[in-house]
């Protein structure tokens, strides 16, 4: 009797344990598949931000004024408590008139194909630019973008409606801009305009044609 109860016993291990061996691999299954599910949702609507509303990103900003050809006018970048701020006053003596900020940016996903900027301004016309290296050569693009004076504004912009430039002059036969090109993102003011200027930056985001914003 002790040995039949034994054979039984083992036979209800053995078919249990390959329940249990059935479930985990279908449960592994699920899982796997779920994840690719997420995976290619999250690359379908991938974004990345720059958050100038963070108090330490300035810092990451480099000022380049028309002192560099003999201008004298002044530009810089700051935090304003609520934005980050390019300011500074333009001045068209000695064949100048520009400001400019940039910072370097790291390799951005491929998809993406346009840009947003969230900005408070003064009335004034300014560029928002990228830089690109190629075989070993620099390529400016730039795109205007005008600015209703005290009002807070939402930017958006088509990558290949970028222009490439070089020293204020269009370039003919220059690449499309492409997004996994870019290296250097910028914001310059050149409207020909001597006073001052005044620019709140609130956010600026890369995005795919996916995204919903």
């Amino acid at each position: 009797m002790r040995r039949t109860d034994t054979r039984v016993d083992s036979s209800s291990l053995s078919a249990f344990s390959r329940l249990f061996m059935l479930i985990a691999a279908i449960a592994f299954s699920m899982a796997a598949f779920s994840t690719s599910i997420h995976s290619s949702t999250t690359f379908a609507t991938r974004s990345v931000m720059i958050d100038l509303t963070q108090p330490d990103e300035y810092q990451h900003w480099r000022a380049t004024n028309d002192n560099v050809m003999g201008g004298i006018s002044q530009g810089q970048f700051s935090f304003d408590g609520k934005s980050s701020r390019f300011w500074g006053e333009l001045s068209l003596a000695n064949n100048g008139g520009f400001s400019a900020v940039s910072r370097p940016i790291d390799a951005l996903p491929a998809e993406i194909n346009r840009v947003v900027l969230q900005v408070m301004g003064d009335g004034c016309t300014y560029q928002l630019r990228f830089a690109t290296w190629l075989d070993g050569y620099r390529i400016n693009y730039k795109h205007d973008f005008a600015i209703h004076k005290g009002e807070q504004q939402t930017i958006e912009l088509t990558l290949s409606d970028f222009q490439a430039v070089f020293r204020g002059r269009l370039l003919s036969g220059a690449p499309t801009l492409r997004a996994k090109d870019i290296k250097q993102v910028g914001l310059l003011i050149a409207d020909k305009q001597a006073g001052p200027f005044t620019l709140a930056v609130f956010d600026l985001q890369f995005l795919t044609s996916n995204n919903v914003e």
